[in-house]
């Protein structure tokens, strides 16, 4: 059956499907992707500190925010990547271009998270050791 025409289907079985096929998609990043596994050991990082903080509803929202941004950026950079190996097995520079890109944008999330963590944990942390 082509791949779309097995996606078409509705209900309850092809729901449930869907949420297999994204669990795949997940699974590969683990597997395919070193920098899915620094995200993972920040993540529980930052969310152990942040129950130990004691964050108010709020900076657990920026928190989570941060936290899904990076992730969905690595998801969406693992995807980009696999495409960009199909449509050009061989090295093209413009595919690496493209690559490198794509790897430039999980940074900015990643670099952008962190800044939220220093700014939302590091002043619940400081007020927590003082008092």
């Amino acid at each position: 059956m082509p791949y779309l025409e097995h996606r078409r289907h509705t209900g309850v079985r092809a729901r449930i499907q869907s949420f297999r096929y994204a669990l795949n998609g997940l699974r590969y990043m683990l597997e395919s992707q070193r920098n899915a596994w620094i995200h993972a050991f920040f993540t529980l990082a930052v969310l152990g500190v942040a129950v130990f903080a004691g964050l108010s509803r709020v900076e657990w929202s920026l928190l989570i925010l941060a936290v899904v941004t990076v992730w969905t950026a690595e998801a969406l950079n693992t995807a980009f990547e696999a495409l960009a190996d199909v449509a050009s097995p061989e090295f093209h520079p413009l595919v690496e271009r493209a690559k490198d890109v794509a790897a430039g944008a999980v940074l900015i999330a990643a670099v952008g998270a962190a800044a939220i963590g220093l700014v939302v944990i590091g002043p619940a942390l400081v007020e927590r050791f003082s008092g």
